[in-house]
Formats: structure tokens, sequence, C-alpha cells
């Protein structure tokens, strides 16, 4: 996470130039336009955690109470039975179940991704299949992984085109690689993007670079990028450019872009979202840093997004899962107990990630 506080500082000389202008003002020469998305991924995404009992069962209830606490957040939607659900400790009938019990909760302007990735394409169609059923706006695919070294580009495009097809719901791609060990190629992520029922990707690597070639070789398709992590969402917001002459430093974004291309034509967005596990404690903080970045308010973005890397690692790579529940007990929420063989964290542990959330300011 180091690496996005330097780029962020780094981007700092071009940003701080920027000011919003009226998209009528813009004139000059443009590059060709992408669609408009047939699904508005623009926006913050927690995914959720899963509540457990004492006795490791799923807990209904508290996920209504979490689910109640979270109204109040303007998230776009929210994201079921990713990493930081769990899945891979839900039998596929608890899946579904979830899916039901957080559609039943959830205005229906608000979007309900949902986890449906298996081992194999089968099981895969299946899922999502009965996941759209059970209410989900938009299925999220993982990587499968298990045979990594035969996950070849050409599996991967195999294996997610049959999904794409047979899906009742739109697909985004999940590349996750902390937990799989596998990257999405970039080859395959520009040809799926292609695909009239994927619509876009999750990239948790981190990787700004990739990030931004994906987003620039994506441009003319039907196809949204949302950063995986907190730690870099401005950093992924900022691989976007306009060179529209009347913005101030010749970058930035022209108000009412599309989470493709600037409102004027002459330029890209960057990444449309995020789906970040810090959202879970701290949703309204990353609400804010969207929409700063969305406003040209970069200065103001750059602080606040410095604030928000530590205790992002925190929750993610350095205590993963179970410090991610601990915390949001903290700020009013429902953590409890992972399921095992998740162990919960240490009495030093948690003294370590209480004190990451303090010197920053969030408690």
């Amino acid at each position: 996470m180091a690496f996005s506080t330097r780029l962020a500082s780094s981007l700092w000389p071009t940003l701080a130039a920027l000011h919003w202008t009226a998209p009528r003002q813009c004139r000059g020469l443009s590059t060709p336009q992408g669609p408009e998305p047939s699904l508005d991924l623009r926006g913050i995404f927690p995914p959720l955690a899963t509540p457990f009992s004492p006795k490791q069962e799923v807990d209904y209830a508290q996920l209504e109470g979490n689910l109640s606490r979270y109204a109040s957040i303007p998230f776009r939607g929210l994201v079921v039975l990713g990493s930081n659900g769990e899945y891979p400790y839900l039998a596929p009938r608890e899946r579904l179940e979830v899916v039901s019990s957080v559609r039943r909760a959830l205005p229906r302007d608000r979007l309900l991704l949902a986890g449906s990735g298996c081992e194999s394409t089968q099981a895969t169609i299946e899922m999502t299949v009965s996941m759209a059923e059970a209410g989900a706006d938009v299925a999220l695919v993982v990587t499968p992984c298990y045979y990594r070294g035969a996950m070849t580009s050409a599996a991967l495009v195999h294996h997610y085109t049959e999904v794409g097809d047979a899906s009742p719901i739109p697909v985004v791609l999940y590349s996750v690689p902390a937990n799989t060990g596998l990257d999405l190629p970039m080859e395959a992520v520009i040809t799926l993007a292609q695909h009239p029922n994927i619509i876009g990707i999750k990239d948790s690597g981190g990787d700004i670079t990739r990030m931004g070639l994906m987003v620039h070789k994506t441009r003319q398709d039907d196809f949204q990028v949302l950063a995986g992590s907190a730690g870099f969402l401005l950093a992924s917001y900022a691989v976007g450019r306009c060179s529209c002459p009347s913005l101030a430093g010749g970058t930035g974004w022209c108000p009412g872009d599309t989470g493709r291309d600037c409102a004027c034509g002459q330029g890209e967005a960057g990444a449309s979202g995020g789906v970040c596990a810090l959202a879970n404690i701290l949703g309204a903080p990353l609400c804010q840093l969207d929409r700063l970045c969305r406003k040209g308010q970069w200065e103001e973005a750059r602080d606040l997004q410095h604030r928000l890397i530590e205790p992002n690692t925190a929750v993610t790579r350095q205590f993963g899962v179970p410090g991610l529940k601990k915390a949001m007990e903290w700020f009013g929420y429902y953590g409890g107990p992972c399921r095992a063989p998740l162990a919960p964290l240490s009495p030093v542990q948690v003294e370590e990630l209480r004190n990451t959330f303090s010197t920053n300011g969030w408690l």
C-alpha cells in the first residue's frame, strides 16, 4: 500500500491544478467515446462480511442489523459472498439464503452483486442462475484457481464466455491474486470485455499500471473497471485523463462523465468505482472520497486517501477477515467470529489494529 501513497503523492502536482468546468465549455478534437454502460456501476460497494453466531451458524438477524445501519450510507450497492464474505466456507444452500436475505432488505435502487464463482464452469453457471433467481442483479465471478497451472488465458476466456452466455444477469469478472494466486491475464480481460453480458471487472491486484491499461484498452466496450481495495481507490480514478483545453493543467474529468469517457469526448475516465473491504467499517468516508474525486477536489481527496491506506492494509493484507470483523465492532456493526479454520486475532494483534485506526484519526 506504500506504492499507493507514493503514486497519489506523485500525481499531486498535476491533480492540484485541476478545476471543475461545465461540459459545454469543452471544445476541440475528441477521441471516440465508448457506449453508455448498460448497468452503471459508478460508486462504492462494500463486500459484506458474513455474520456468524458463536456456534458458527449464519446469523441472519445480525446481518439484517448491519444492513439497516448501512442503509443511511450512499453506497451504489452491496456485494455479498466475496472474499470478505468467507464464501468458500459456506454451503451452496447458505450462499443462496444470504443472497435472498440481503435482497429482501435492500432497496431496489441499490444493486446487489453476488459472488457466484465455483471451480468448474458447470457449477459456476448453476450457481449464477440460482443467485439470479434469489435476487442478485449482477454475478461476481472469481477466477477458478485450484488447477491454476492449467488456467491459461484461453481456458479462462472459454470459462467466462460460457458463464456469460448462460447467465440471466450481467457478469463482473473478479481477479484477486492474493487469494487465488492467479491474475486474470490482460489479453483475457480485453477479449472478455467485448462479450455483451460481461460488463466489468473487480481488480484487487493493486497494479495501477495494469488498471490504467485495462481502462484504456476497453474504452470502446460496455465495460467498467472497479478498484478492489480502498488503498488505491484515488489512484484508480486518477488513471483516466482528459485533454480538454478549458481544464487547467490539461488533465482531469469533465462533469457528467459516463463512467467510460469524459463528457466532452476528449478523454476517458479511470475506474468506475470501488469494491472495498474497508467500506464495511468506514463506508461514509469512502463515499466521500468517491465524491471528491468526481468533483475534481483532488487535494481533499488526497488527504482523505492517505488516512485510509493504513487502516485498509490492516483489515486486508495484514489481519484479513478476522481483523475486518474485529474493527467493525468498534464502529457499531456486528463482526462476530469467523468460521474455522480462520482464527480470531490475538490480544496483541487487536491492540495493533486499534492503534492503526486511532493514529489515523478514526477512533
